[in-house]
């Protein structure tokens, strides 16, 4: 069984087998690509790519395939339905190697944009689904059956050319909200990790373009992986980076195979430098002995390292753990330590979410007082950090 253990970050910048991630990269990124690094590749150690067969031929398809010659290519009817990966419990046992080795490529079927109103004003259709990291609490591996590698779906053309009929439908955004004062705002990412995407191909790259030529629209996707490689994008204002934190010794148990919470932290001023806006999720929230201070460290230290000019553009999004009773069984089988915080049924209580899910989310009186505590910390230690909103 892999050992989440190895996950820490030991102080020298290593996690789970991978070097600190983007050191000494970011500021060059005229030279190589990060993706065909050392440290990238540990990332992502490709064995079985997966393909549905009209995914594998095309032209973004074969593009994947020729980055990872090493890898058996293994033809599916359907990027759901795999035999032995989906619904094969077996894989718990294997939860971390099966996110670096294997690869999935799937065409995006159904293209719809989901009104949101809370991160974004609207959910994209993503260019993948899943990721090659492992966080302890992430939702989206809820579907997926024991398995949880990354989905890229081919066919970025449709997504794009049906992300620019529903922005030209819009019009100019009426009026400021939540979101945003003036850009309606798409969530580009909601399933999967747009920086770890960009490792693979360019998908990431081509949704950067698109939305710098949508004078009213804007991308925006959170993200726990450095990728210096975005630097070179020229995104010129267009895409919102959201940079989730939280404090470093909740990151070292839960936010396995992600860049430390320093780097992310570190990375802010590259990526507002190289035309991003970039906001932090503090996300998520989870409530354990001495939260409260850790969260005052965290704040602390954004506020001592951030540069004026990261502070002056950014807001942030407070959000606080919502688990799940299979995810935790699943957790169980590979990181029992997790769920020592993860799972606290004296202050959960079951909710069933929009898309009919039943999630384990805290208490509404507990929420409550948590949520008040983190605004008064943010007030009080970051009062340059606009609370977009809290949930």
């Amino acid at each position: 069984m892999d050992d989440p253990s190895t996950a820490a970050d030991d102080g020298s910048g290593t996690l789970f087998g991978l070097d600190a991630l983007g050191a000494g990269s970011a500021e060059d990124h005229g030279g190589p690509a990060f993706r065909d690094s050392v440290a990238a590749r540990r990332l992502l150690p490709v064995r079985e790519i997966h393909a549905e067969p009209a995914a594998a031929a095309s032209p973004r398809g074969r593009q994947i395939i020729a980055r990872f010659p090493e890898a058996r290519v293994i033809t599916v009817d359907s990027h759901w339905r795999i035999p032995g990966l989906h619904g094969n419990e077996g894989n718990v046992e294997r939860w971390v190697r099966v996110k670096g080795e294997t690869l999935v490529l799937g065409e995006r079927k159904t293209l719809t944009v989901r009104p949101n109103g809370r991160s974004a004003d609207w959910i994209a259709p993503g260019a993948s689904n899943g990721c090659a990291m492992a966080c302890a609490y992430c939702y989206v591996p809820r579907r997926k059956g024991y398995a949880n590698p990354i989905t890229v779906f081919t066919n970025g053309d449709r997504i794009i050319a049906h992300l620019a009929r529903h922005i030209r439908r819009q019009g100019p955004k009426p009026a400021p909200n939540q979101c945003d004062d003036d850009a309606w705002v798409y969530d580009i990412g909601e399933n999967g990790d747009c920086s770890v995407d960009a490792l693979i191909c360019d998908n990431t790259a081509d949704l950067v373009h698109a939305f710098r030529q949508w004078p009213i629209a804007k991308a925006s996707f959170a993200t726990k992986f450095v990728n210096p490689d975005l630097l070179a994008l020229d995104p010129r204002g267009r895409t919102r980076v959201r940079f989730s934190v939280m404090p470093p010794e909740d990151s070292r148990l839960l936010d396995v195979r992600t860049s430390p919470v320093a780097e992310r932290i570190r990375a802010a001023a590259d990526f507002v430098d190289a035309g991003y806006e970039v906001h932090f999720n503090l996300s998520p929230v989870v409530i354990r002995p001495g939260w409260q201070k850790a969260w005052g460290d965290l704040l602390r230290h954004l506020d001592d390292v951030l540069p004026a000019g990261v502070k002056r553009q950014a807001a942030a999004e407070v959000i606080m753990l919502t688990h799940n009773r299979e995810l935790h069984e699943v957790n169980l089988g590979w990181h029992p330590r997790a769920e020592d915080v993860l799972w606290q049924p004296e202050l959960q209580q079951a909710k069933r979410s929009e898309n009919g899910a039943v999630n384990v989310r805290y208490r509404n009186r507990v929420k409550a007082e948590a949520l008040e505590t983190l605004r008064a910390l943010v007030g009080h230690h970051a009062p340059w950090l606009r609370v977009r909103y809290a949930f």
